[in-house]
């Protein structure tokens, strides 16, 4: 299992409910939650990965259960990993989710190579 099915729904069912557009996307061994073609948050395993944004990164930092993303090795500023104790409650992961499309709009997209 690349990533918790279980979690894959609740998120879905808070895009849905916030009437956010929105597609997955199989990518890095787990699944991302595409908004505007943006990768906004996804899921690894059992954690999220959160696109916050460098502005709220440090705020984030401090909450409890919260981590910077290190997929690299190095961390990736305005990314973060959520572990399951920050995301069991229902309250917990709509925050999360909330934090990610907050900062989608401000978020660039990804430059789409040409095939030739």
């Amino acid at each position: 299992m690349a990533y918790n099915d279980f979690l894959e729904d609740r998120i879905e069912q808070i895009l849905k409910s916030k009437n956010v557009p929105f597609y997955s996307k199989k990518m890095f061994g787990g699944l991302c939650f595409m908004v505007d073609n943006k990768m906004c948050l996804g899921i690894l395993k059992e954690e999220i990965m959160a696109r916050v944004g460098p502005d709220a990164y440090d705020e984030c930092l401090q909450k409890e259960h919260c981590r910077e993303m290190d997929f690299t090795g190095r961390a990736m500023k305005g990314y973060v990993y959520i572990s399951p104790d920050g995301i069991d409650m229902d309250d917990d992961l709509e925050y999360w989710v909330q934090k990610t499309l907050d900062f989608n709009p401000l978020a660039k997209a990804s430059i789409k190579k040409k095939k030739n």
